[in-house]
């Protein structure tokens, strides 16, 4: 499970609101200099934070300090349909009007229409599954007082 500490902000029946703070690693990598989120961490933009809605069943108050997780297979999962299936949609529409033998101006604008399905496909998959528990953050633990210091 990939964990995050954070400090719960609003508490709603059977979940929390949890703020958590964006880490980088670009401190400690030798291309920070050369890399776009190395320069923007430099910037402050690292370190804004994030707002998570996270599953407990804890009884928790405004300011508690806890840790929420996701399973490893579900962040994987959500990668590979987001990042993979909308170039494989780009991909396969071009190919596959080049094998149709079309100008290269339809082949373009097949690419495109692949894309957008794909990411259509992602969108509804995405809304269609929001409200389903197994694939939300939940609360691991609360941690003991002062344990929410870095926020």
């Amino acid at each position: 499970m990939i964990e995050e500490q954070g400090r719960v902000v609003a508490v709603e029946p059977g979940a929390v609101w949890v703020e958590t703070l964006r880490k980088s690693t670009c401190s400690s990598c030798s291309v920070s200099a050369g890399c776009g989120h190395g320069v923007l961490d430099k910037l402050g933009v690292g370190g804004r934070r994030g707002y998570v809605r996270a599953l407990c069943d804890l009884q928790l108050n405004v300011g508690d300090a806890v840790v929420i997780g996701v399973r490893e297979e579900l962040l994987v999962r959500g990668s590979l349909l987001v990042y993979l299936l909308p170039l494989i949609g780009l991909f396969g529409a071009a190919l596959l009007a080049e094998q149709l033998a079309l100008s290269e101006p339809l082949v373009i604008l097949s690419a495109f229409v692949g894309l957008f399905v794909a990411w259509s496909a992602v969108r509804w998959r995405s809304n269609r599954t929001a409200d389903d528990p197994a694939l939300q953050p939940v609360v691991v633990r609360a941690l003991l007082g002062g344990s929410a210091a870095a926020f």
